[in-house]
């Protein structure tokens, strides 16, 4: 081999080095500050539509009597999801046809700022008339009503939700 080809060899074996070590902090400085948490809101304007939303949700229909989608009257009675311990404790997330993301991560739905928390932990979806819940390969697991998610599971008003310090209740 010439002397330049081997000199290029070395760089490149340097250059990937660096790589890994950038790459490396990167992970490190965000276990240690964390992610950012984006504004995703207009703050009085989305309480108030929150506030909205929990007033017209399903609730008044079920005690109606109005059967919505096929659902049996404890799913559709099912309005939001209600963080009873942990950083988020007293917050409520209304629910609607999309499914919430919970985890770390700035793109989640309800972001969790907890060490036990995997940046995309699980997520709650709307499956054929109930509400599921889904562990999204997390470090330390996901739990429903003290009993670990593997697959997706049904979530029912009144069951808890644990991860890591947070505790998330199904509510009507």
């Amino acid at each position: 081999m010439s002397q330049i080809s081997i000199t290029l060899l070395r760089l490149g074996f340097l250059i990937l080095l660096w790589a890994l070590v950038l790459s490396a902090i990167g992970v490190l400085r965000s276990d240690l500050y964390g992610t950012r948490v984006t504004s995703r809101g207009k703050g009085m304007n989305r309480r108030k539509t929150d506030a909205r939303a929990d007033k017209m949700a399903t609730p008044s229909r079920a005690a109606t009597g109005v059967r919505t989608g096929g659902m049996s009257p404890r799913e559709s009675t099912a309005a939001h999801l209600a963080v009873t311990a942990g950083p988020l404790k007293g917050t409520t997330i209304p629910l609607g046809s999309a499914p919430v993301m919970i985890g770390r991560a700035a793109t989640c739905t309800v972001v969790i700022e907890d060490d036990y928390c995997s940046s995309r932990h699980c997520r709650v979806y709307p499956d054929g008339g109930q509400w599921m819940v889904e562990d999204l390969g997390s470090t330390n697991g996901t739990f429903l009503s003290n009993q670990r998610v593997d697959d997706p599971v049904p979530f029912h008003v009144g069951d808890k939700l644990s991860l890591g310090a947070t505790a998330i209740e199904l509510r009507s």
